[in-house]
């Protein structure tokens, strides 16, 4: 049995020494993804790489124990967690787009990029609101949405942790889109 493996098991015990241990070992790799789903498509707004995975870290160590079994487990659901921080730095930039406590800004280029932020905070949360709807007829295909598109894992990467082949997961991935287009005309 692995280091890692080992921690997340003492970690499920409830271990906080190893939960902190397991984020320094996978660290570097967390801010690998972390910063590819950022800089994906120029989505980062306001959230910064090392600011998701702090926020990762903070929802994980709120839990009361840890459900991965294994590394790859455990990097599929820190997917789902990246997935709500953005979903929350997301409606928190449309918050802040409608007024929220902001002062009044004159308009000049920086209105331009804090529109495009907002644009991208928008198509954020569809998706996520369609997220929800898939949810109800296909699970497996909302978590190979939410490790593809929120957090950037390769296809490989993502048959691994659902145990299944990365053909499987293209289909998977070609059927959610569909799914998701519809659902977001709708």
């Amino acid at each position: 049995m692995g280091e890692v493996t080992q921690l997340i098991a003492r970690a499920q015990e409830g271990d906080r020494a190893s939960l902190d241990r397991l984020f320094e070992l996978l660290y570097p790799e967390l801010r690998r993804i972390a910063h590819r789903r950022l800089a994906h498509d120029g989505r980062s707004g306001s959230l910064q790489t090392t600011a998701l995975v702090n926020e990762c870290y903070l929802k994980f160590a709120q839990r009361e124990g840890l459900s991965p079994s294994d590394r790859a487990h455990f990097l599929a659901y820190a997917a789902t967690v990246m997935r709500s921080v953005i979903v929350d730095a997301a409606r928190s930039a449309r918050t802040d787009r409608r007024g929220g406590d902001a002062p009044h800004v004159t308009l000049d280029t920086a209105v331009g990029d804090s529109a495009a932020a907002a644009a991208a905070a928008g198509e954020v949360l569809d998706v996520h609101a369609a997220l929800e709807e898939l949810q109800a007829i296909d699970a497996r295909l909302v978590r190979v949405v939410e490790m593809r598109y929120f957090v950037g894992m390769t296809d490989l990467e993502i048959a691994e942790v659902l145990g299944v082949t990365d053909r499987t997961v293209r289909r998977d991935w070609e059927k959610a889109r569909l799914l998701l287009a519809h659902s977001m005309r709708n």
